[in-house]
């Protein structure tokens, strides 16, 4: 059996060969590229290729790697709405993706920056590198203090508002789908206005399909309690990045942390020092005292990594064997 994997960063390496070494019996190659129609043919003889990238699986490169008969295809990732599912439906892909690789490094990060809003901690960082030790104005605000909206009540959600129950915050929610246990505490709300109505911040675990494209709009925003703190470590697609650069000009918003950005294929993940920045409303962004930028980290930890390498890794022999793994994508 052969596994080729697609996209293996550095930080990858470790948790592969980890891997590779208790399946001596599996033959695995990888390349630090992304899979596109060109890259496709270096699966070629593979039973199962794994992949992680920002790039979109297209019919071009869906057709290419089934041409080089490669069909099992295992994501390192969560998100699968960049998979053009109508050719995967044509050329008989198996696909399987990572759907709970570590809620806890996601939800600890948003939580983490939100507090770090709340504590003014960027404008302190900067006034104590000048050496200036004086306290006033940075003063900061207590999270039990706070009202928080959680949007999103999945795995990741869940571990966000234990955070902020140990806190001491107050949490209200809002799910389509809601959790019997969160619905038993009598956390959620009944609809997201009623939450914008009632929330000091907003954090999002959503995902990123059609239907919360941009939910955090102008419209939204302008339910939203005036001062709020508005958190995305979710999908960059959920806010309206021109919303937000507005509310934050007219003080509506008071603070702002991101971790994903609609438009961050090609700026994220790269060494942007010593050249010119190509994207001028990240750029504003960062500048500011009042907002938090990560490029796409949340994820980042030694434990989600090899989780996502591991399981990917077991779903795509499962696949070449003919089996069903439980992480597979039913579409």
């Amino acid at each position: 059996m052969k596994i080729y994997a697609y996209g293996i960063r550095d930080d990858e390496k470790p948790s592969l060969e980890d891997w590779k070494s208790a399946h001596p019996d599996v033959e695995v190659d990888y390349t630090q590229e992304l899979l596109t129609p060109e890259t496709a043919t270096l699966a070629e003889g593979a039973d199962s290729a794994v992949v992680y990238q920002q790039l979109d699986y297209t019919r071009e490169t869906l057709t290419a790697l089934a041409k080089a008969g490669v069909t099992n295809l295992s994501l390192r990732n969560v998100g699968t709405d960049n998979i053009d599912f109508e050719a995967a439906k044509e050329f008989n892909f198996n696909i399987s993706n990572v759907p709970v690789y570590s809620p806890n490094a996601i939800a600890e990060h948003s939580m983490i920056q939100l507090s770090r809003l709340l504590r003014r901690t960027k404008a302190l960082d900067a006034k104590i590198a000048k050496h200036d030790l004086r306290w006033a104005p940075t003063i900061g605000r207590e999270m039990r203090m706070q009202t928080v909206g959680v949007i999103g009540t999945g795995h990741i959600g869940r571990v966000a508002i234990n955070i902020l129950q140990g806190f001491g915050a107050k949490v209200v929610a809002y799910d389509k789908f809601p959790n019997a246990e969160l619905q038993a505490e009598g956390l959620y709300v009944d609809s997201l206005d009623d939450l914008y109505a009632q929330a000091d911040a907003v954090s999002l675990y959503v995902p990123g399909v059609p239907e919360n494209h941009h939910m955090i709009d102008a419209a939204a925003i302008a339910k939203m309690k005036d001062g709020v703190v508005i958190m995305n470590a979710s999908r960059g697609n959920l806010v309206d990045i021109d919303a937000v650069i507005a509310g934050l000009d007219s003080g509506k918003i008071s603070d702002f942390g991101m971790d994903v950005y609609e438009e961050e294929v090609g700026l994220f993940n790269e060494d942007w020092s010593g050249k010119e920045f190509p994207d001028a409303k990240i750029a504003d962004l960062i500048s500011r005292e009042n907002v938090l930028v990560t490029p796409h980290t949340a994820f980042y930890t030694t434990k989600a990594v090899l989780e996502m390498v591991h399981q990917s890794m077991d779903a795509a022999v499962a696949f070449a064997n003919g089996e069903t793994p439980a992480i597979a994508v039913k579409y």
